[in-house]
């Protein structure tokens, strides 16, 4: 079972390294937790498209690490500016993360139950108008071909450990 430590709460990456190695973790937590210090405690006005833990958390996902993914995706979440369109796009992101767990674990109800309430995310984002700035997570990317994917999931009558979503190869051929 893994062990969620964050990082800000402890103020030490040689902690959290030792907390995980305790546990029995065999993933490379020392570059999560470095990643993890690259955090701001807020963004401001919106989460940058290129931000390295974003980008980290993306390709973590994208590579089966899901539940890494989503401890990436939920610190870059908490330092989202309140009510903004990158808060709610990394919601779902983390939602998608924690389905593909779901599949791997071979729950796939639960798995569906959060590809839904990610669409929903989605959904509620695309109504939403996009900022001045352009520069944010939210902004370029592909909603609507995220938004299909997840549909075609949900038309399925059970899905199974191969019907995982990649969330940063979204729009991408």
């Amino acid at each position: 079972m893994p062990l969620k430590v964050d990082v800000r709460q402890t103020g030490s990456t040689s902690l959290v390294r030792s907390k995980l190695e305790a546990a029995g973790a065999d993933a490379d937590y020392d570059t999560l937790a470095q990643v993890m210090t690259l955090v701001p405690s807020r963004f401001r006005d919106f989460v940058p498209a290129r931000h390295p833990a974003l980008r980290y958390g993306l390709v973590l996902n994208d590579h089966g690490f899901f539940w890494e993914s989503q401890q990436v995706l939920e610190a870059v979440w908490a330092a989202a500016p309140q009510g903004g369109r990158e808060r709610v796009l990394l919601r779902a992101c983390i939602q998608i993360a924690g389905a593909n767990l779901k599949l791997r674990m071979l729950k796939p109800h639960a798995a569906a139950r959060l590809f839904g309430e990610a669409q929903g995310e989605l959904e509620r984002l695309s109504q939403r108008r996009a900022g001045a700035g352009g520069d944010g997570f939210a902004d370029g990317f592909p909603v609507s071909a995220l938004s299909a994917q997840l549909k075609a999931k949900l038309a399925q009558p059970l899905l199974s450990k191969a019907d995982w979503v990649k969330i940063g190869a979204v729009g991408r051929t």
